[in-house]
């Protein structure tokens, strides 16, 4: 059962994913699973200052809203990868400032694994989603086979969604993926990857598994 006590801590979060400038004004939308429903940013919410009354609790399975609230557009993709990752609990849309540059690249890189940090949390394979019109069926069935198998995608003239089994692996997806496309565009074009051994060699001895 959903308490105050879940809609306050998920608030305080959606305002730390702001005051990390994850997103700007009404771009960006968050959920968050509390057994068979999860609350969302509701349409047209500001979710650096996101307010009580602008959070929808919806059901996952159906998709509908149960407090009368109007859940973001975004929210088909959002349950969408609620139901199909029973592992993630976190989901999270934004439009930080590199990463949104990057997805608007004619080039976009092929590999974003520059530090050690990406492949260990964002992703050795970043999945990169033809542009389709925001909230549209298109969009969210892309995003949700996508994040299937990975953990960040990235979204063509559009943003970024990484998901996660808490808000705190949530939060460090998104700022080490932007940490890595503010390598990319600051470096010029003129970077370097690690190798597929080093990868494996991080996979290995730091993480003690394979990552997605």
């Amino acid at each position: 059962m959903i308490t105050n006590e879940h809609i306050e801590q998920y608030l305080a979060q959606a305002h730390r994913y702001g005051d990390a400038k994850l997103m700007l004004c009404s771009s960006g939308n968050l959920s968050w699973r509390i057994g068979e429903e999860a609350l969302v940013s509701g349409t047209g919410s500001w979710v650096p200052n996101l307010q009580k009354e602008k959070v929808s609790i919806c059901n996952i399975a159906t998709g509908t809203p149960q407090n009368g609230v109007k859940p973001s557009m975004e929210s088909t993709f959002h349950l969408g990868i609620l139901r199909e990752r029973p592992d993630v609990n976190v989901v999270l849309h934004f439009q930080s400032e590199y990463a949104t540059a990057v997805s608007c690249m004619k080039n976009k890189p092929s590999n974003f694994n520059v530090t050690a940090e990406i492949p260990c949390h964002v992703g050795k394979e970043i999945p990169i989603i033809p542009y389709y019109r925001p909230g549209s069926p298109a969009l969210a069935k892309a995003v949700v086979e996508a994040m299937k198998e990975h953990n960040s995608v990235l979204l063509t003239n559009h943003g970024q969604v990484v998901c996660g089994k808490d808000f705190d692996q949530v939060y460090e997806r998104a700022t080490f993926f932007e940490m890595a496309c503010r390598i990319i565009v600051q470096s010029g074009g003129d970077y370097s990857v690690l190798t597929p051994e080093e990868i494996d060699d991080l996979e290995v001895y730091v993480l003690g598994k394979k990552t997605k």
